[in-house]
Formats: structure tokens, C-alpha cells, sequence
């Protein structure tokens, strides 16, 4: 179990203000811990703000917002104006809040607000590393579950003739989002992990496919 060393201290008022969602297993406290892991990998080759870099992780969700709420592309923001509140609560300075602030508002895929920072790049990277891969299928799977959605058009599944339509068909956001992830990313370190999760999708998609269209000589 990762305890955010080193620290765990700050780690624990900032979780004690602002628990993460337990009805939600895509943006829980093992959400939070899989980034902080990220966070450090990327930081040990890119630098940055460790400790402003932990205070960003835990709270770059703790306003919780549906994937398919309107107010979804302004999560990021609600979430920074929030954590300006905790930040200032616990006596951070106000250039260190708007720099965790930036690092979280930027974070979001939906939100399309450019990185200028280290911090806010190491951070988009991190969360976005937790949406690709493995854990990116995983995650994808478990959210469209949550949202009544099916696993994919059995009538079509390439979207051949219908638009792609991630609200109803899970397999639609692989193409709507998902596979177009990994060329985005911000630092070297994390293009680089980027590259690797973005191939453990492709072949789980591959292999998914073979599963539910089995060959005619089958």
C-alpha cells in the first residue's frame, strides 16, 4: 500500500479535508495512489515540486464530477477553486496555491487548458498514464458500467454505419479518446510509459476483437 511518502503527514490532512469518492472505483483513494506512484516516477527523471506535486495529486478530484454531467469539462476548475480553499486552510502561501491550482486545472483531458508549468505537466502526464493501458481498460469498462452504457454494438461494431457514441457503447471510446491519449503526452519519462500502455491496449483490443468475432474456419 502506498502511504505518500514522504508525506504521509500533509498526505493525511489533505485526505482528512477532502476524502476521495467511494462509489466511484475510477477516481478513488487507489486512483490517487496509482498517480502519486507516477507522480514519483516521472519526477525522478523530470524534477519538479514533490511536496506541491503530492498536494495537486490528492486533490486534483476532489470535486466530483460524471463523465457525462454537463459541467464535466469544468471539473478541473471546480477542483482548483476548491483547493485553494484547503491549501489556504492548512497556511500555503498564495504563488504556491495557484501553482498547485494550475497543475490541477490543466490536468484534464476535457478542460484543454495548456500545461505551463513542470508541475502541471508531470501531473497530466501521471493521471493520464492511470486512464491508458491495463488500467485505462479497466477503467473504461467499470465508468461505461456506471453510465448504463454497453459493452460495444454487436450490429456494428467498427461504427461502419452509426457515429461513434462512447455514452452508449464502451468500445466507442477507445476511438474517441482512449488510443488518441499517448500522443499528447508533456515530458520525455512519460511519452516514453506512454508508448508502453498505449501498446497494451492495442493488443488487448486485438484480442478482444478475436474473442467476439471468431474467424469463419472457426
Amino acid at each position: 500500500m502506498i502511504c505518500f511518502a514522504p508525506y504521509s503527514q500533509l498526505a493525511s490532512r489533505l485526505l482528512a479535508l477532502c476524502t476521495p469518492s467511494t462509489d466511484d472505483g475510477a477516481h478513488d483513494l487507489s486512483h490517487l495512489q496509482r498517480v502519486w506512484a507516477n507522480i514519483q516516477r516521472l519526477q525522478r527523471e523530470e524534477g519538479g515540486d514533490l511536496e506541491l506535486l503530492l498536494a495537486a495529486v490528492l486533490l486534483h478530484d476532489c470535486v466530483a464530477v460524471e463523465k457525462d454531467s454537463p459541467l464535466r469539462a469544468k471539473a478541473s476548475r471546480l477542483s482548483a477553486a476548491r483547493a485553494a480553499d484547503v491549501l489556504a486552510s492548512l497556511g500555503w502561501g498564495d504563488e504556491r496555491i495557484a501553482a498547485a491550482c494550475h497543475a490541477i486545472e490543466a490536468h484534464s483531458f476535457s478542460a484543454a487548458i495548456p500545461p505551463t508549468s513542470l508541475e502541471a505537466r508531470i501531473l497530466q502526464d501521471a493521471d493520464r498514464l492511470d486512464a491508458i493501458g491495463l488500467i485505462g481498460v479497466v477503467r473504461c469498462f467499470h465508468v461505461s458500467g456506471r453510465m448504463g452504457s454497453a459493452l460495444y454494438d454487436a450490429d456494428d461494431i467498427d461504427a461502419l454505419h452509426r457515429p461513434l457514441d462512447d455514452q452508449r457503447f464502451a468500445l466507442d471510446h477507445f476511438r474517441t479518446k482512449l488510443l488518441g491519449l499517448a500522443s499528447g503526452f508533456q515530458t520525455a519519462a512519460g511519452a516514453r510509459l506512454a508508448e508502453q500502455r498505449h501498446a497494451r491496449m492495442v493488443a488487448f483490443l486485438a484480442a478482444f476483437r478475436e474473442e467476439i468475432q471468431p474467424s469463419i474456419e472457426e
